[in-house]
């Protein structure tokens, strides 16, 4: 039997849908939860990321601001802007589009906006209270979508073997910590694998559950599942293809066609963990708000 597709775009409707009625309840006391989204560059995709950010905050009720600065942006000319969003009152979350030209150094760029604002969760801060366990912080948007929708289509994560290939500090490092939580929706025995990992198929053949976000294309076939496994594929791979109109078409890094076939839940690509990404940056903002609000 095929397996059931988990459906990321409904569940973070669903999730986006639940941020606007927070919102609309800090309205009530005078705080609009407001984003700033910092572009370097004119990168196509970021663009199109960008505003597709927007575009979810005006639906939420919150305020948004993309500051778009050109390709040619000194390191001084962009800790500058981030320091003004720090001190604007109007801004809860301050997010710097990545990737960034190559004059600039991300990790100093993460490092100057303020960890209360910081609603990508890539602030040290963040990732310090991620590891030990505190719920103040902000957990990065693609870890904690992919909980949510662990959790929203009833899969259990307590005892589960969840096995993570990729362990960038996105989405594997992040989603490791998040399962091994003393918490709801983690209490996963977990394994993180890369690209030194002998023996790639042992591993995933053991998985409940099993993350990929190794950015490869097709890099998990149907033999390295084990049946009725759970798959969540975080590719997101471009591939020619001369029978589309733009040239080429979006697969993940798992080969969706025969896994399919062997497990009992996946996520499509497109279709699956990128809505969820998105819906998290939401209510991010709104935790922020809620946050800052109250001190």
């Amino acid at each position: 039997m095929p397996a059931e597709l988990i459906d990321g775009v409904s569940i973070a409707r669903e999730i986006r849908q639940e941020i606007a009625e927070k919102a609309a309840r800090l309205a009530e006391r005078g705080i609009r939860p407001g984003l700033a989204v910092v572009l370097v560059g004119d990168d196509p995709a970021s663009a199109v990321y960008v505003r597709s950010k927007g575009r979810a905050c005006d639906e939420a009720g919150m305020y948004s601001s993309t500051i778009n600065l050109p390709a040619t942006t000194s390191q001084p000319e962009l800790l500058e802007v981030v320091n003004r969003l720090n001190a604007d009152s109007r801004i809860h979350g301050i997010l710097v589009q990545m990737p960034l030209p190559k004059q600039l150094d991300a990790d100093t760029v993460i490092r100057a906006i303020d960890p209360r604002k910081d609603v990508d969760g890539f602030h040290p801060v963040n990732i310090g209270k991620l590891l030990i366990g505190e719920r103040d912080g902000f957990v990065p948007c693609t870890p904690a979508g992919i909980q949510e929708m662990l959790r929203r289509s009833a899969i259990e994560t307590s005892g589960a073997e969840c096995v993570i290939v990729g362990r960038s500090n996105i989405v594997g490092k992040p989603m490791a910590a998040l399962l091994m939580q003393d918490a709801a929706g983690a209490n996963g025995t977990v394994t993180v694998c890369h690209r030194h990992t002998r023996d790639l198929g042992a591993h995933t053949k053991r998985a409940d559950i099993l993350i990929v976000a190794a950015g490869r294309a097709g890099l998990v076939t149907a033999d390295m599942i084990r049946p009725g496994a759970v798959v969540i594929d975080v590719g997101m791979n471009r591939i020619d293809d001369p029978n589309s109109s733009r040239g080429y078409r979006l697969v993940g890094d798992v080969d969706f066609e025969s896994v399919s076939k062997v497990a009992s839940r996946i996520t499509p690509v497109p279709g699956g963990v990128g809505p969820m990404t998105i819906a998290m940056l939401m209510s991010n903002t709104v935790k922020a708000a809620e946050q800052i609000g109250a001190a």
